[in-house]
């Protein structure tokens, strides 16, 4: 009687370090978290399990690697659905966790106890990134060669490390077998680990701070977790598996033919999630697309935790009723000028044709005929609807992701031969 005691008492304590006995009855609220991080969680178990199914049967070899998944679709039960499910659920934890960073940013969850959390979720973030990444090539078919080759060929435009750091990734000058295994090895390992560490710091420091961040003009009420939160995570997760079975029933995962490094795709493009970053190569030098931004966008994210915020706002969705209108405006201003420069530089300015150094016209100048209008887009807002700095923040924020999106749906849709513009 003892013993099962002391069980049920080990048991307790460890889903106590999960859930408290209660939660604020405010933070429990669909609207709040809208399940996200838990979905994340949940795409990854997923993700292991079926995983792990294709691992039984994966050869991480050039000639096999392909025949290796055609063979599992084909020769295992329900294997084609078992890769649609793994396939697609990693595509959705990529949208997921972008939702989630915005969830966060969004509802002020940011800052003061919670900046270091904000820290561990864009590591989280990348890790998600390069577990798409590393798992993008190892069908082995022609497009993800192609992708896995356009983005490393990317990389090689950062100045000084560019090509070290390409050979270092795939293991030589071109994508070949040390790629493949070394993109397995990280896949099905290191980064599970990584993850699995980084999760596991990211829930404790929200359990440190008491929980999901709740605005301090909301009703405090605390309630029970068990059946009020229980019952609507059991919910979520049974939504969400429902929808990943479905998609994967009627939308198959991509397998053209086996790789070939000697014949091209016209046009041949890096994974999806990567296309902003190849749309900026397209309009702007390497070294401002590859350097310059991502290090500035970099010490921005980092930055903006640090900023002093009234704590009455913490927990405030989009800061104030001003906040949302401005959030609209950036939108409406980042969809005009990205479309617009786009079309500009495509059909009517030839800037690499100037007799100037190219680090000017296609540098330069191109990203003055972004940062000027948009400079004018914040000082307006500052002047003309009394921002304050969170919400000049909020407005550059969403300018920036509202541009990305713009640039990969451009890249997904509306790029073809050649990578030229198509309507």
């Amino acid at each position: 009687m003892e013993s099962d005691k002391t069980k049920h008492s080990v048991l307790t304590n460890f889903l106590l370090h999960l859930h408290p006995k209660k939660v604020n009855g405010q933070a429990i609220k669909y609207t709040r978290t809208f399940g996200l991080g838990g979905i994340n969680i949940l795409l990854f178990l997923i993700l292991a399990f079926t995983g792990l199914l294709l691992r039984f049967s994966y050869m991480p070899t050039p000639e096999n690697a392909y025949d290796s998944i055609v063979s599992f679709q084909n020769n295992t039960l329900f294997g084609t659905l078992l890769r649609n499910i793994h396939h697609w659920s990693a595509m959705f934890m990529v949208v997921t966790a972008f939702l989630h960073l915005l969830r966060v940013f969004y509802s002020q969850s940011v800052y003061y106890e919670r900046k270091k959390n904000w820290y561990y979720g864009l590591v989280l973030f990348i890790i998600v990134l390069a577990f798409n990444f590393t798992g993008y090539l190892l069908p082995w078919d022609q497009l993800s060669y192609w992708a896995v080759t356009i983005m490393t060929n990317i990389i090689e435009y950062l100045p000084f490390i560019g090509e070290w750091l390409a050979n270092l990734i795939r293991g030589g000058e071109m994508v070949n077998e040390n790629t493949l295994l070394n993109f397995y090895n990280f896949h099905t390992a290191l980064l599970p680990i990584l993850f699995a560490v980084f999760v596991t710091l990211h829930f404790w420091l929200i359990r440190k701070a008491k929980g999901v961040t709740v605005a301090n003009n909301a009703e405090q009420k605390m309630i029970n977790v068990n059946p009020a939160l229980i019952s609507k995570e059991i919910i979520v997760a049974l939504f969400t598996i429902a929808f990943i079975v479905l998609v994967a029933l009627f939308f198959d995962a991509p397998l053209l033919e086996k790789a070939n490094p000697m014949v091209s795709p016209n046009p041949s493009k890096a994974p999806w999630y990567f296309l902003g970053f190849q749309e900026l190569l397209i309009n702007l030098h390497p070294i401002i697309a590859t350097l310059i931004l991502p290090a500035a966008l970099t010490f921005f994210f980092i930055y903006i935790p640090k900023m002093n915020i009234d704590k009455e706002k913490v927990g405030t969705w989009f800061y104030s009723e001003k906040g949302k209108k401005i959030i609209l405006y950036s939108i409406v201003f980042a969809l005009v000028i990205t479309l617009l420069l786009i079309v500009i530089l495509e059909y009517i300015l030839h800037l690499n044709q100037l007799e100037i150094p190219l680090f000017i016209s296609t540098g330069i100048i191109p990203l003055l005929m972004y940062l000027l209008p948009a400079s004018a887009f914040v000082w307006g807002l500052k002047t003309k609807l009394k921002a304050n700095k969170i919400e000049l923040i909020i407005a550059v924020t969403t300018t920036v992701f509202t541009s990305y999106l713009v640039m990969t749906i451009v890249g997904v849709w509306l790029r073809g031969e050649a990578m030229h513009l198509i309507f």
